[in-house]
């Protein structure tokens, strides 16, 4: 056959149209800006939020509005100046199309007039302090977590109807454990309780022996205890070698007794109750899926951190999704995130659209021998709590 101009022209126009629709086909990566604690006191947080995440990545393929995900991570350390840094690198110099992460409430503090002046959106994956969706709320911050007063105030009136109301506390000394300790006042106090001490000790601490003794001298009817990551794991076990454990029931936010925390610890942490949304062995077909498969990917056990990671990227997946892979509008973004709803492995989830803090059921749970396993069992189910924003 006669190889002619216009016959070569034809064959280049149609190999540019290819390409072309090649490079469509193979559309620019979601680029999500991660910042995690990777070290310190909370390393293990960090590192259980990020596989949840990689888990519900793998479970979609790692698509979302037909655009491959990329994590663009950064370690937040235990420094709000330092997550303040790490988050404005994401967004000027690394381009990324959205932000998650954020263990520290100070870190989301810190970072929350940076975000809402360059209309970034955020989606908060622990941190929990109140004011991010009260008065220092923004547009453009989602929270997948919880807040302190969300987890803590259900427990209040449970303990005093259900425990005593005769009550000592022990929490860490830092914004979020003072929320805590705050929220459960609010209705313990109201349900005729009585707190009889109050004990607030450094983050980081290695010697709770003084506030110990405290509980010794005073005898309260049950303790109420706010303190995570290695804090809880050296708390429970001094606990239960002062010989409290079997004398005084402990009750706590759940974060004290959590999965990470029980490994750790063991038997220092059976019988203990705690509240919060989400637990090992939650009852919902949902969540035995996401347990067998997390133990199935990473060989351990997953914890309310790991659940939380892995809800956030189904939030992200599912709002880019809505709009089809189409980010250019942070406006649209939103309201594609307020509109996301889905039954997971905490139950119903949705975000209340005034304050974009997510809707959920607080659990009470203890931590029980089962099978030779010890895990949180839910025993009370203390149903939908909204914060009040």
């Amino acid at each position: 056959m006669r190889y002619t101009r216009r016959r070569f022209l034809k064959q280049s126009l149609a190999v540019g149209v290819g390409l072309a629709m090649g490079v469509r086909g193979q559309r620019e990566a979601l680029r999500i800006g991660v910042v995690l604690p990777y070290s310190g006191v909370y390393a293990q947080l960090g590192q259980d939020i990020t596989d949840g995440m990689l888990l519900y990545l793998d479970e979609v393929k790692n698509q979302a509005g037909g655009r491959p995900v990329q994590l663009v991570r950064e370690d937040e350390t235990a420094d709000p100046s330092v997550a303040l840094r790490k988050v404005t690198k994401l967004v000027e110099q690394d381009r990324v199309d959205l932000l998650t992460g954020l263990v520290s409430t100070a870190s989301a503090y810190a970072v929350r007039d940076y975000v809402h002046n360059s209309r970034n959106v955020l989606i908060v994956s622990n941190a929990g302090g109140n004011a991010l969706t009260r008065e220092r709320k923004s547009p453009y911050i989602f929270r997948t977590s919880f807040t302190s007063w969300q987890v803590s105030f259900p427990l209040g009136r449970w303990m005093a109807e259900r425990l005593t109301k005769r009550v000592a506390v022990v929490a860490a000394d830092y914004a979020f454990g003072r929320e805590s300790v705050a929220a459960f006042k609010e209705s313990f106090l109201a349900a005729g309780g009585q707190i009889i001490q109050e004990t607030y000790t450094p983050l980081g601490s290695t010697d709770f022996s003084a506030a110990l003794t405290r509980l010794l001298q005073a005898r309260p009817g049950a303790v109420f205890a706010f303190l995570a990551g290695s804090d809880a794991a050296i708390f429970l076990r001094q606990y239960a070698q002062f010989g409290l454990k079997d004398s005084i029931r402990l009750a706590t936010t759940g974060f004290t007794v959590e999965e990470d925390v029980i490994r750790a610890v063991g038997q220092a942490a059976e019988g203990a109750y705690s509240s919060l949304h989400w637990a090992l062995r939650l009852a919902l077909p949902e969540n035995q899926r996401f347990v067998q498969a997390f133990r199935k990917r990473f060989g351990r056990t997953p914890s309310v951190y790991a659940m939380q990671g892995y809800d956030t990227a189904r939030v992200i997946v599912e709002a880019v999704n809505a709009l089809q892979g189409d980010l250019s509008s942070k406006d649209k973004l939103v309201e594609a995130l307020e509109g996301v709803r889905f039954r997971g492995p905490r139950g119903l989830f949705e975000f209340d659209t005034k304050t974009h803090q997510v809707i959920q059921n607080i659990y009470v749970r203890q931590v029980q021998n089962i099978g030779n396993e010890l895990a949180n069992a839910v025993v009370a189910d203390l149903g939908r709590v909204r914060d009040p924003g």
